[in-house]
């Protein structure tokens, strides 16, 4: 903010010099005064936040993101810039055809397309929703195919979890809350909310750090909310909890978690409400039963197969079962995690997804329980891909925060964003104009899951449930394509009951419903 105060003090030094010395200071004048009315623009627009934090600076993302921008990568990860610019354009609704072809390797190792059909379907008037709803369930939610990952208040700004809210509303699809509490930032947009409730139960809490039976009811009745999610573990830190630097504590943070301000909050790395698969089945039996038979579900990163199925032989041993399961692959990113545990630590979405569902159609479980798949999710051809691989719907996060314009500047922990997104300066959120990033949510969500509906047209697939593995093809080297129904084993519903196939059968006799 301090540049353009300079630029304006620089521009009437030069009119005083011009008017007492020289007629040559009227050059330098100008270009000063030129400057000063394009840092006024800046600071009054409000299409651009970086533009509003850093008049005339923000016209060089690079240099306000700074060396430790994701957008320096030359390795196209987490996001090419080629999906980069695809979800701004959509977001800014300004998505033009792809000219002069395709930039991609498609005869390299690895590359994944789906089979076209010589018969395409017919692209559907309304983008179709997921019914997510068990038997136990008596308030089923319709889920829309891509919704908006976690992220917590706290980790974002109150702008931008507005802004989410309020894109959310417009589109027809939720917001998972993510693990940091329900505030009324998440309330007063009128979006459709998954409630997220991670191992310190933030937002129904007791002093010491229990779940609070009663809050919990309380808050999972207002109408906002339409699911409620237990975290198990998330793909960025699998098996360590999760982080919320001091820095980003204020006053209605504190609030919201029930925790001291100014203090950094670690959350424990496990439930203290449950120790065993079984306790774990009970405690969502629970919290349906306190959320009024709304949805009920957890969100894991895969680990050990043995320990799901575990998990799969509590739900057969108990008659309960989640009404969805959230599969968050190692891919996933977060605002803060241990430095070496993203990429190092968990199951990859792909693997996670496959052993979800087989797990569940062999346990003869999956017509009971809906899976979600979120971690890397940004384009429509991501959405069906995960589709084929056997989830019923996909959430996104990082795309959604460069829906609203976010410059990959990598300083989510230090509360230093330079688009007011992922920080509690209040500064820098005021400079986030929440009718316009919600606007841009609803657009790229909008045209990303009609891109999705048509390529599973173009598949012949007139609904998601026909997006089967052997639509969806790989190149494993220069001279091989297969499918995914050949690359890998598929069950049969309730074969794990009646004679597991040899590559299941250790896994499966060693899972104990009462065992971790």
């Amino acid at each position: 903010m301090l540049l353009p105060l300079f630029v304006a003090l620089g521009a009437a030094g030069a009119l005083v010099l011009a008017c007492a010395v020289s007629a040559w200071w009227w050059c330098a004048a100008g270009i000063l005064l030129a400057l000063t009315a394009l840092a006024v623009h800046d600071l009054a627009q409000r299409r651009r936040a970086v533009l509003r934090n850093h008049p005339l600076l923000g016209r060089f993302p690079r240099v306000v993101a700074g060396r430790h921008s994701a957008g320096r990568a030359d390795d196209g990860r987490p996001y090419g810039p080629g999906v980069v610019a695809l979800v701004r354009e959509r977001a800014a609704g300004a998505e033009a055809p792809e000219p002069f072809g395709t930039r991609r390797d498609v005869y390299a190792g690895g590359h994944e397309f789906l089979e076209p059909s010589m018969c395409p379907a017919e692209v559907p008037d309304e983008p179709p929703v997921v019914r997510v709803g068990g038997p136990d369930c008596t308030k089923p939610y319709d889920m829309a195919l891509l919704n908006v990952s976690a992220m917590s208040f706290g980790a974002l700004s109150s702008h931008a979890v507005l802004a989410l809210n309020r894109g959310a509303a417009k589109g027809g699809f939720a917001q998972d809350t993510g693990e940091g509490g329900l505030s009324d930032h998440h309330l007063r947009g009128g979006g459709d909310l998954v409630w997220e409730i991670g191992t310190g139960y933030f937002g129904c809490r007791t002093a010491e750090g229990r779940f609070e039976a009663r809050e919990f009811a309380d808050k999972a009745a207002l109408p906002e909310v339409k699911c409620v999610s237990l975290k198990l573990s998330q793909g960025a830190h699998p098996g360590a909890g999760a982080i919320l630097p001091g820095a980003k504590v204020g006053a209605e943070v504190a609030r919201v978690r029930g925790v001291p301000a100014g203090r950094a909050v670690v959350s424990p790395a496990y439930h203290r409400e449950f120790s065993t698969p079984r306790e774990m089945v009970y405690f969502l039996a629970r919290m349906r039963e306190l959320a009024g038979g709304k949805p009920t579900g957890f969100k894991l990163c895969v680990g050990s197969r043995r320990q799901f199925l575990a998990v799969c032989k509590a739900m057969l041993a108990e008659g309960v079962t989640p009404d969805f399961i959230v599969v968050d692959g190692a891919e996933g990113g977060t605002g803060a995690a241990p430095a070496e545990f993203p990429g190092a630590v968990g199951t990859p979405l792909t693997e996670g997804l496959l052993t979800v569902h087989n797990a569940l159609v062999g346990a003869g479980l999956r017509d009971r329980v809906r899976i979600g798949a979120s971690g890397g999710v940004a384009t429509g051809a991501d959405i069906v891909v995960r589709l084929a691989q056997g989830a019923d719907y996909t959430n996104a996060a990082r795309a959604m925060m460069l829906a609203l314009g976010c410059l990959r500047a990598r300083r989510c922990h230090t509360g230093t964003c330079p688009t007011g997104i992922a920080t509690q300066d209040p500064r820098r959120v005021r400079a986030l104009d929440v009718a316009d990033k919600a606007e841009r949510v609803h657009r790229y969500q909008r045209a990303t899951v009609r891109s999705a509906c048509l390529i599973m047209a173009a598949a012949g697939v007139r609904d998601p449930a026909g997006l089967v593995p052997r639509l969806l093809l790989r190149r494993t080297d220069a001279a091989t394509v297969r499918s995914y129904a050949e690359l890998h084993e598929w069950l049969e519903p309730g074969v794990l009951l009646t004679g597991p196939p040899a590559s299941w059968r250790a896994d499966w006799r060693a899972a104990d419903p009462d065992v971790f």
